[in-house]
């Protein structure tokens, strides 16, 4: 009597890697038959098509190798000679046989997978409150949604529903914001100065006064570290509670630059006609040299005070009209 000898291959735990193997090497087999099978010369969309086949269970098969399937059934090879010759299965064999001869066609029948949470009625629905409330966050978007659809939904699914909606979070623009009074006033401005020439323009000397803080020490938002460095002083956000602060006055035309003044602190009216004595009637005479010019600033207090108005109407300069929260130079 012959003995048997048993080998063994290992624990159960390695056994399932083994398979995948085999598979794996069994799967290039075929690729590398089919690629031998038509040669090196074919066209490109040929090559496209091997290009599509992905390793693994439950991949679609190539639509090369489901036309070669065809073209040999048509022949009147039995699809048993045609699962041997391919190395595929029977059943594959036949499914793709049967769906030729019911619709004709070789694609791949789309699979039902799992569906969406959110249909194309509740996605309109979705795109309709999002442009309304533009400036909602997604977490308001979301206890509105779960309060709308009646569904549990969660943040990551209302961010992909908006990117399906064919919208997207960005930063808003920052803008000055201006009632109807404002704007019919800028209108009406505007179309005052329609027919002003170019040489006209040029007479006037442009004025603005800004604020810069001195950010010294002052770190940024986000800083590169690893997980224990969080408690380094070297990666804490610093700020400044009050901040050491400039004022910058200056003043330009078409003829050149004029003078720029820096001084600590806030503005009155008293300190701006200092600074207009100083600075803004030597630029005129340096920039004009005597010819009549227009002197432009805008609606800050210290520029309307009675002493800075009056003031301008004794020194005779002549001040262009400015509507309120029009854009700064």
């Amino acid at each position: 009597m012959r003995a048997t000898h048993s080998k063994k291959v290992g624990t159960g735990s390695n056994k399932r890697p083994e398979k995948l193997n085999v598979h794996i090497r069994n799967s290039w087999r075929t690729n590398l038959q089919l690629i031998m099978s038509i040669g090196y010369k074919k066209s490109l969309s040929a090559w496209q098509c091997l290009s599509e086949v992905k390793m693994g269970r439950g991949s679609p098969i190539p639509p090369m190798l489901r036309r070669k399937i065809v073209e040999q059934y048509q022949k009147g090879v039995s699809q048993r000679k045609i699962a041997k010759s391919l190395k595929l299965s029977s059943s594959t064999v036949h499914n793709i046989i049967q769906r030729f001869r019911e619709s004709g066609t070789i694609s791949v029948r789309k699979g039902q997978g799992r569906k969406t949470i959110l249909d194309a009625r509740d996605l309109r629905a979705l795109r309709r409150h999002c442009i309304t409330y533009r400036n909602a966050t997604v977490m308001e978007i979301t206890t509105w949604a779960q309060e709308y659809f009646q569904k549990t939904l969660s943040v990551n699914t209302i961010h992909r529903a908006i990117r399906r909606c064919r919208l997207k979070l960005y930063r808003s623009k920052k803008k000055p914001y201006l009632n109807m009074i404002q704007k019919r006033r800028r209108f009406l401005w505007a179309k005052a100065h329609l027919k002003w020439t170019v040489a006209k323009w040029k007479t006037v000397l442009w004025s603005d006064e800004s604020k810069f803080e001195v950010l010294f020490g002052k770190l940024g938002r986000h800083v590169i570290r690893t997980i224990e460095d969080k408690d380094n002083p070297s990666c804490y956000q610093r700020s400044v509670q009050k901040p050491a602060s400039l004022m910058v006055w200056g003043c330009m035309s078409a003829c050149g630059m004029g003078s720029l003044h820096i001084w600590k602190g806030t503005i009155n009216a008293e300190r701006y006609i200092q600074v207009l004595e100083q600075h803004m009637l030597p630029s005129r005479r340096r920039l004009f040299q005597g010819r009549p010019c227009i002197f432009q600033h805008d609606n800050a207090r210290p520029h309307t005070a009675s002493i800075t108005t009056s003031w301008l109407r004794r020194r005779r300069i002549r001040v262009l009209k400015w509507p309120a929260c029009s854009p700064d130079l």
